[in-house]
């Protein structure tokens, strides 16, 4: 439907996902699943982690303030104000 790892793959990026998106492209990277993983992969999976917690953060912080909610206007502003609240979120982490 949104063709998200196409569009990913289309630009250039790299893109980094949860354990339920495993297999979904080879430019969407997931975590590894599992116990008793060897430590190269358990380190893999910190460095995921700390790569994608600011984003997390960040959609977190929106539905705890329920903008996109509440919005009435055209769906660029609300990527603006998504953008926004980011910005603000990494800012606040650095």
């Amino acid at each position: 439907m949104w063709k998200i790892a196409e569009r990913i793959k289309a630009s250039g990026l790299l893109g980094l996902g949860d354990k339920g998106y495993v297999g979904l492209s080879e430019v969407v990277f997931c975590p590894f699943k599992g116990r008793d993983k060897p430590w190269w992969k358990k380190q893999a999976n910190s460095e995921h982690t700390r790569l994608r917690s600011p984003g997390e953060r960040a959609f977190a912080q929106l539905k705890n303030w329920d903008i996109l909610r509440r919005l009435r206007c055209c769906p660029q502003r609300a990527g603006e104000i998504t953008r926004a609240v980011l910005v603000l979120q990494l800012r606040e982490a650095g």
